[in-house]
């Protein structure tokens, strides 16, 4: 079976849930990083700081989870991958958006009871 493109934007995904019933996560920029790139060269966290020209502990931090990646990371991994800038920021802007509606959207609707509109 097959779905048709415009028919995507009529389909709910928000019920997909894994095996155990918990919502899928959204996939962190650095799991893209890690799995996609470092993992089939063969790159130690080390050895893409070293191609990248950064400290070690940019590259481990991203891969942990405890540091973003900005514009000067995108711009280096862009360069050093064959990617471009956008596709590294597009990937860590629709994680924080995906993350903080998952954690705050709920109660900035509550906060916020009304659309301003103009005169």
């Amino acid at each position: 079976m097959s779905i048709k493109r415009e028919a995507l934007r009529e389909i709910d995904f928000s019920e997909v849930v894994d095996p155990r019933g918990a919502a899928i996560p959204p996939t962190s920029p650095a799991d893209i990083l890690l799995h996609e790139y470092m993992e089939p060269l063969g790159l130690s966290a080390n050895a893409l700081a070293g191609a990248l020209r950064v400290p070690a502990n940019r590259i481990t931090n991203i891969l942990k989870g405890r540091r973003s990646n900005t514009v000067d990371t995108a711009l280096r991994l862009a360069r050093c991958l064959g990617t471009t800038p956008p596709y590294w920021m597009n990937l860590q802007s629709g994680y924080d958006l995906e993350v903080t509606m998952a954690e705050k959207d709920a109660a900035i609707a509550g906060e916020i009871s009304r659309r301003v509109t103009a005169p």
